[in-house]
């Protein structure tokens, strides 16, 4: 008989920080804590808890260079928006505070906000974010999230699952369509010209 092997894919929780009603940070609180904690990365849900999130393997993290790398480039030459990594974090309407892996606002949504304000988490959701499934995130957890966007603001939202190779597209007043195993994936209209080539992202070229 042939030797079948059947890889089995285990998922980590992100570890969960209630503080309330013993402590409440407030935003400037939270954002300190978080600069000194900069080896963590941590999320605040829109009930206060914090999470920590477990850092992730190194091909994911080469994964998502590719994609901060696509959207970034795309961005330079439309001007129309700022792209960030996932080192940008965001304070949503709904007062959670997450840091997707890549994200795109519309420069038009920058001009009012303060320079204090946009060293901080910027106080708004992302017109357009992407979270990257690393093997060992929970495929419920990470839909959530990106409901939470949808919810809150975000005009479109991919969902990247590189193991299985499928794409989430989110958004507003619509249902989620999953494609399987595309070479790429469109931002129009919401990102006029921007293409996600995933064949970079499928294959690590290591």
């Amino acid at each position: 008989m042939p030797d079948t092997k059947v890889k089995v894919r285990t998922e980590y929780h992100p570890v969960v920080l209630r503080t309330h009603p013993v402590l409440d940070l407030d935003e400037e609180q939270f954002f300190r804590f978080c600069q000194q904690n900069k080896d963590l990365r941590i999320e605040r849900t829109a009930e206060g808890d914090l999470e920590v999130i477990p850092p992730a393997g190194w091909e994911t993290g080469h994964r998502n260079m590719k994609l901060a790398v696509q959207l970034g480039t795309w961005a330079e030459q439309d001007n129309t928006g700022i792209a960030t990594d996932s080192s940008g974090g965001f304070r949503l309407p709904n007062g959670a505070v997450r840091a997707p892996d890549a994200a795109w606002v519309r420069r038009e949504r920058l001009a009012g906000l303060t320079p204090e304000q946009k060293q901080r988490f910027l106080p708004l959701c992302p017109d357009f974010v992407i979270e990257l499934r690393s093997p060992t995130d929970s495929l419920t957890l990470v839909q959530a999230k990106m409901r939470e966007y949808i919810e809150n603001g975000a005009r479109l939202g991919w969902l990247i699952d590189p193991e299985e190779r499928k794409v989430h597209v989110y958004q507003p007043n619509d249902r989620v369509e999953i494609s399987d195993k595309p070479d790429s994936v469109s931002g129009d209209p919401i990102l006029p010209g921007f293409v996600l080539d995933l064949k970079l992202i499928w294959e690590p070229g290591f």
